[in-house]
């Protein structure tokens, strides 16, 4: 962190309170007195740690998408799929839109992410500044919510428990490639330290000195970079994103986002998500009837977690974003901090409700056996993918700092 010097200035990008830097040991971190949001971290070697990490994760994803990821035997018959059949067979049975989802946060998303990083770190490592370094990596900030390997991973082994009863599954190479990518891709985030992207760069924070008392400052969400405001459109010396005080309109795209889910999440429910065919016959089973029939078929466990995942989170998430909302829209002064936590949790587990998607997938694509046994998904899917979606970018709309200016403006006029 050599880039940085003590008494630079940063602005938390959750609650916007100004924070000076201050040196801290290695493998420590540093958090928000106000909002407990993190701010930085010490981490050694963070080059060279991450670019190898990337480079890694970069050749187990190509693996991953290079040999078999599972098979089904049934009755001497063999259903054998690679990594990309769930979005492929989404696609063949005209529902490309959950093809795409399926494909993109499974597969494009993460190759983007690591490609886009090596690019990065490569440049740096050799001592110059990457062309499009900013809208670069402005562009991996805003996919990399949605680079859901960990989910995709968890509907791959609810998968393999629900198959358990109707055929033998074999596990592939790529399974535990894929494995390996979701430990290396998380621990490769983790090393990164975006400061070593500013080394090279000659803007700065200002310190505590420099900083104008009656000026406003606006905070660069991907590189962190204050910047005074001048009263026009900006975008951060760094990077060229644009500046704003606050997102723009957040409360009314928020709430018309939620809107949207409410009424697509009714024909999510209604509506079967996929149909079970077995020697020619089968009905049309929805989320709550799904786990109905796992815990009818004894797995509770697997029936929890679907449960939690598909029902329990879509739901508490429009109701939490709709309370921390209505919070900012009466000034409500309650527990400041604690709004902000509830809104990061909501903003982090709003994706894991994707792992029904990725079930429908995998199911679809291995359970292809003709007379024997067919899964084939329904149209419940594409709504209930269209609330996952929704709600995720209502969460990306809400701004957190709109939590605290009601207390700024309390504090003023007291």
């Amino acid at each position: 962190m050599s880039d940085v010097s003590a008494g630079e200035l940063s602005a938390c990008h959750e609650c916007d309170h100004l924070h000076r830097y201050i040196p801290i040991p290695v493998g420590a971190k540093a958090s928000c007195d106000f909002c407990g949001s993190l701010l930085y971290r010490h981490i050694p070697d963070s080059l060279n740690r991450s670019l190898a990490l990337y480079f890694t994760a970069l050749i187990l994803l190509l693996l991953a998408n290079s040999f078999p990821f599972l098979s089904l035997t049934l009755g001497g018959r063999v259903v054998e799929n690679v990594l990309m059949s769930g979005g492929w067979a989404m696609y063949e049975m005209g529902m490309g839109d959950l093809g795409l989802i399926i494909f993109f946060t499974s597969i494009g998303f993460p190759f983007i992410a690591i490609v886009g990083m090596l690019y990065l770190l490569v440049s740096v490592r050799l001592g110059y500044v990457p062309a499009g370094m900013g809208p670069i990596y402005r562009v991996i900030n805003m996919i990399t919510p949605w680079s859901l390997v960990s989910v995709f991973m968890l509907g791959v082994l609810i998968a393999i428990v629900k198959l358990q009863d109707i055929a033998n599954v074999i596990i592939g190479t790529s399974f535990f490639a894929l494995c390996a990518l979701l430990i290396i891709f998380a621990a490769a985030r983790t090393n990164f330290d975006p400061k070593v992207l500013w080394s090279l760069t000659p803007h700065s924070n200002p310190n505590e000195s420099d900083l104008n008392p009656d000026a406003i400052y606006l905070n660069c969400h991907t590189y962190g970079v204050l910047s005074e405001e001048q009263g026009h459109q900006q975008h951060c010396p760094r990077c060229a994103t644009p500046l704003h005080h606050r997102k723009h309109n957040s409360i009314e795209a928020t709430w018309a986002l939620l809107m949207a889910a409410v009424v697509l999440i009714i024909p999510a429910n209604l509506y079967p998500v996929m149909t079970v065919i077995r020697f020619g016959q089968g009905e049309p089973s929805t989320i709550l009837s799904g786990v109905v029939h796992l815990i009818h078929s004894g797995m509770w466990g697997l029936a929890m977690i679907v449960f939690v995942a598909s029902i329990v989170v879509p739901v508490m998430k429009l109701i939490v974003l709709s309370y921390l909302l209505l919070s900012v829209q009466r000034k409500s002064l309650w527990r400041p901090k604690d709004r902000t936590m509830l809104y990061r949790i909501t903003e982090v587990v709003g994706a894991w409700s994707m792992v029904d998607i990725f079930l429908v997938g995998l199911l679809s694509a291995l359970v292809s056996l003709d007379a024997l046994s067919t899964i084939r998904p329904g149209i419940g899917a594409s709504f209930f993918a269209g609330v996952v979606v929704v709600t995720m970018f209502a969460a990306h709309h809400f701004d957190p700092r709109l939590i605290w200016d009601n207390v700024r403006e309390n504090d003023q006029t007291l």
